[in-house]
């Protein structure tokens, strides 16, 4: 399988889902090259971006589950080139 460099974005509006956010993160620990966080009080929300290297369907799998967790939203966008290894 071909391994891509991505980056997802997640909006997290419930605060009490950011418990199962960070399990499901740590479960792919392995393909995560970096991630950042950024506390948004005035609008009672946190905006992480997690940069993975990872084959397709497991960065698809990580961002949908991120995705189905109540109050948080997600989106990936891939770089062009894929990667050699």
């Amino acid at each position: 399988m071909e391994e891509r460099v991505a980056l997802i974005g997640i909006v997290v509006e419930k605060y009490e889902s950011a418990e199962r956010l960070n399990q499901i993160l740590h479960e792919y620990g392995k393909y995560i090259i970096g991630r950042m966080g950024i506390p948004y009080k005035e609008k009672s929300m946190n905006i992480i971006s997690v940069a993975v290297d990872a084959p397709m369907d497991i960065i698809s799998t990580l961002s949908g589950k991120l995705g189905m967790l109540d109050g948080v939203s997600t989106k990936t966008i891939y770089a062009k080139s894929k990667r050699e290894k």
